[in-house]
């Protein structure tokens, strides 16, 4: 149980840096630069989340409803901190299909978001080279190494992550029908269902700067299988997902998708 409040405190601790840095950006650089500074605060707190998530669901042998709770509450609480910061390459090149982002923008935003994720995985070796809890003593002695993070093969496992990708994406795109205080509760119900599902096969990521910073450092499969379930398959999943609610089914239902009136949809990826 101890092991369990430390990782409860670190969790605690990378959520408030992430906020000082928000709140701090806000005042002291408006404008683009908030932005950017807004994209990589929120991105390095969903990273360095999920490392000690991980690795204490891994190390700890956590009872299941103990981990469903943390999955479901860190992100809810993504979602209501993240003030509509994408933390996902995917929402930025959306932004761009859309219309309401440029090219090179986007770019600079997932230059800010892999950026984030190098400080996290920085942040969550740190930390656990402090040997706060037996889980971080542990996973010190092992050189904080970790293990292949598939469960099935690399077909199964890109499957899951298309698979999940276009479900938060199909939620998303609808959840403004749903009362916005029941918004970051919705969400993070599905995202814990979908981590609960796919998490044996592939970890149920779904987003690709988050499995670079969380996934790519593991051993077990190269980097370009690596690439192919965790950076490919979330990306079809997402493309495969516009183009059937917003072309295929207008097309076959007979309606125009011209000026099509669709929020814009930007996704975050929480254990």
């Amino acid at each position: 149980m101890t092991d369990l409040w430390v990782s409860v405190a670190v969790l605690g601790a990378a959520v408030l840096l992430s906020e000082v840095i928000r709140r701090t950006a806000a005042r002291l650089f408006p404008g683009a630069c908030w932005v950017y500074l807004l994209e990589a605060a929120s991105t390095f707190q969903l990273c360095a989340c999920t490392h000690e998530l991980k690795l204490l669901g891994e190390t700890a042998r956590l009872e299941l409803p103990v981990s469903l709770t943390l999955t479901y509450s860190m992100t809810a609480i993504h979602v209501s901190t993240f003030r509509g910061a994408a933390c996902n390459p995917s929402g930025a090149l959306e932004s761009v299909y859309r219309g309401t982002s440029t090219f090179k923008v986007a770019l600079v935003l997932i230059a800010c978001q892999f950026g984030a994720a190098v400080a996290a995985r920085c942040f969550a070796s740190s930390v656990w080279s402090l040997a706060l809890s037996d889980v971080h003593l542990r996973h010190q002695r092992f050189g904080f190494r970790c293990f292949d993070p598939l469960g099935g093969t690399v077909l199964e496992a890109a499957a899951v992550e298309l698979a999940c990708a276009f479900t938060v994406q199909a939620a998303v795109l609808h959840i403004h029908k749903v009362d916005p205080s029941l918004r970051a509760h919705c969400i993070a119900a599905l995202i814990t269902a979908l981590v609960y599902a796919g998490g044996g096969i592939s970890g149920a990521v779904f987003n690709p700067v988050l499995a670079f910073s969380v996934q790519f450092p593991c051993s077990g499969h190269t980097y370009l299988e690596y690439c192919f379930v965790y950076w490919l398959g979330p990306i079809l999943g997402v493309v495969s997902c516009i183009l059937l609610f917003e072309k295929i089914i207008p097309f076959l239902c007979g309606k125009s998708t011209t000026g099509l009136d669709v929020p814009t949809v930007q996704k975050q990826k929480t254990q």
